[in-house]
């Protein structure tokens, strides 16, 4: 973790950012104590919620079932 004041952390922010963005979090000082602190953004994660296309979307009757191995790497699993 890297300590710098208010002055620094304004004339050098593009480097700040950039050791951010390399995983460095980077305190910002006001009289020698901590006021704030950058660290990497981490984008929330959203669910997705199931049924949403319910009733625009239909399954042909000619529609072939996949094949099981295909199947099984939608469902993340391993053959």
């Amino acid at each position: 973790m890297h300590i710098t004041n208010i002055h620094q952390a304004k004339t050098q922010l593009s480097k700040l950012v950039e050791r951010v963005l390399q995983g460095e979090e980077i305190v910002i000082a006001r009289a020698g104590k901590p006021v704030a602190k950058l660290v990497p953004y981490e984008r929330p994660v959203q669910s997705r919620q199931g049924g949403q296309w319910r009733g625009q979307v239909a399954m042909e009757d000619d529609f072939d079932e996949l094949p099981a191995e295909i199947a099984t790497a939608f469902a993340g699993e391993q053959p």
